[in-house]
């Protein structure tokens, strides 16, 4: 995992915010990431972390979950009031109900420690590959009430007003819009956002996140809709 030199990653190349209270880990990471042509910055905490994304326009951040004073929970779950960065939660607890809080977060993806870093950078990838590439235009907008997603930017609006979708809902949103009336199974869903290995409940938090953003009452979906012991269908209207 030798590190490339540092003059040798781009200056235009994806930037990632590194947040991890284990300073071994971290500067493993650091040199991985860098050697792999990603520009890097490190935190140590929670604080050190908002100080860093007060100044920079981070591409992704990295994310561990268990650090002492504000968790990588906590701290995902206020970025995403004001921010639609892609987050990748870190943690040492892998088990599915802690997979499940951390997208109830927030966070677009989720590795359990111990990780291959090769693994991570698969992820990244996929992350920021997703987030780049324009969704599959449909025949045009799809309304869905008086909100307005447009496929091709991966943007919602209701009126004048935008609203802020994180690129794992964009993402959603757009393969549901780009079959809309047909019902996708949980597995075409999982393959479409490229989270093959995150567990039925992990959608159907994704899903339950999605619907806060585009239905009048998500308790009672009339846009997403449940089709039982099948998947889901979006009905633009």
């Amino acid at each position: 995992m030798a590190a490339l030199p540092r003059e040798s990653v781009a200056p235009d190349a994806p930037h990632i915010l590194v947040v991890d209270d284990d300073a071994r880990l971290r500067e493993l990471l650091r040199r991985y990431l860098a050697g792999e042509g990603f520009r890097v910055t490190i935190a140590a905490d929670a604080a050190e972390a908002r100080e860093r994304l007060a100044g920079i326009a981070f591409d992704l951040i990295v994310l561990d979950v268990m650090m002492p004073g504000e968790t990588g929970l906590a701290l995902t779950e206020s970025l995403r009031r004001t921010h639609d960065i892609p987050i990748v939660l870190l943690t040492a607890r892998g088990a599915p109900e802690d997979r499940i809080a951390g997208f109830e977060h927030g966070a677009d993806d989720y590795l359990a420690k111990p990780f291959e870093p090769r693994e991570l950078l698969l992820r990244i990838r996929t992350i920021l590959r997703r987030a780049a590439a324009a969704p599959a235009a449909t025949e045009g907008p799809v309304v869905l009430g008086e909100a307005v997603f447009d496929p091709e930017r991966g943007t919602l609006t209701r009126g004048a007003e935008t609203i802020r979708l994180t690129g794992g809902e964009a993402a959603l949103l757009a393969a549901l819009a780009r079959r809309a009336g047909e019902i996708l199974t949980r597995e075409d869903i999982a393959a479409a956002l490229g989270q093959a290995d995150a567990g039925e409940r992990a959608i159907d938090v994704q899903v339950t996140r999605l619907r806060r953003k585009i239905e009048p009452d998500p308790r009672e979906p009339v846009f997403l809709q449940t089709v039982r012991g099948r998947g889901y269908v979006l009905k633009p209207r």
